[in-house]
């Protein structure tokens, strides 16, 4: 039975200890001054106030005997009632700091995961907070000491690539992830912890959808292999526009505000089935979509895009229109 009571925890023990000392005071008390503590409610009451606060003048001890025991009992409950609120308060800045500190799991469904705290990372975070989407969002950075948005976001401390960290996360549960690049590390050692994430999330959850960034084009493949949903090539985005910067020093201008034009629209992939207009060629129906307010970019057919392709180009049953709206 000791045993059993010694594995609890301390705030359990502590306060146990507290309410059988007050119950024990109240009982004695109404046995040894029965006329100013009439019932055992009385006694309680008494034994209670006296341990939390200076005592309350309606009932006081008037004997020697009686007064004694307040004396033993603000010697003894007073302290464990004091020990009780500090074990609570402790622990519920302990609580507090394992939150801050990337130690708790997150109980929540639905949430997107991202892994890495970087520039990008960050931005995605402040680019949905400030479109007020209500999407739960859980990071996982072993490089951090804190929660860099502790208002906002879930933070898990730890090497993404383990199963535990990933579990902590809640992967079971996750609607998509987003795996960015560790800056800390070599383009080829950072592309291999990615692949090497990617892996041990898709043995987690095989359905949950993975976007994966990649810093090497040697590793496309092996991304794809490892389950990649889509791959986001950030070197080779970054040296088309400064490629193209050579021969128009205007090009990042227009690139990023194509960017920033696009961020209230919407690019969507729509299956050309589900489009009611009569498929004669690409002219036909490009026409058809700028009438609804819709811009054609092109067509997706199986792994490839054709950007703006000829306005004779034929459809297939099986094609994705690219369009903005």
């Amino acid at each position: 039975m000791l045993s059993r009571f010694l594995r609890l925890p301390l705030s359990i023990r502590v306060l146990s200890i507290s309410l059988t000392i007050i119950i024990l005071f109240g009982c004695f008390i109404t046995l040894v001054e029965p006329e100013t503590f009439p019932t055992l409610f009385e006694g309680i009451w008494w034994a209670i106030i006296t341990t939390s606060t200076v005592g309350y003048g309606d009932y006081a001890p008037m004997t020697v005997l009686g007064r004694i025991t307040g004396m033993l009992l603000i010697l003894t409950g007073v302290g464990f009632l004091s020990t009780y609120l500090v074990t609570l308060a402790t622990a519920a800045v302990a609580k507090q700091n394992a939150y801050l500190e990337g130690k708790t799991t997150y109980r929540g469904q639905n949430h997107l995961i991202i892994v890495g705290w970087n520039e990008r990372s960050k931005l995605i975070i402040h680019s949905i907070i400030k479109d007020r989407e209500n999407i739960p969002i859980t990071l996982i950075d072993e490089s951090l000491a804190t929660n860099p948005v502790p208002e906002t976001i879930h933070f898990v401390k730890g090497n993404s690539n383990l199963d535990s960290v990933l579990l902590k996360a809640n992967i079971m549960t996750a609607s998509k992830v987003i795996l960015t690049a560790d800056q800390n590390k070599e383009e080829l050692q950072a592309d291999m912890h990615t692949i090497l994430t990617l892996l041990a999330i898709k043995g987690l959850n095989a359905n949950v959808p993975c976007i994966v960034e990649i810093l090497t084009a040697e590793q496309i493949q092996n991304a794809k292999r490892a389950g990649a949903d889509e791959i986001i090539e950030t070197n080779s985005l970054t040296s088309f526009v400064m490629h193209n910067s050579l021969n128009s020093q205007d090009t990042m201008i227009a690139f990023l505000e194509l960017l920033n034009q696009l961020k209230d629209k919407k690019l969507q992939f729509i299956p050309v089935k589900n489009i009611e207009e009569e498929l004669v060629d690409y002219l036909t129906l490009n026409n058809f979509l700028l009438a609804e307010g819709k811009l054609l970019l092109g067509v997706k057919r199986g792994g490839t895009s054709y950007l703006n392709p000829k306005s004779s180009f034929e459809f297939e049953e099986k094609d994705e229109l690219i369009i903005i709206t």
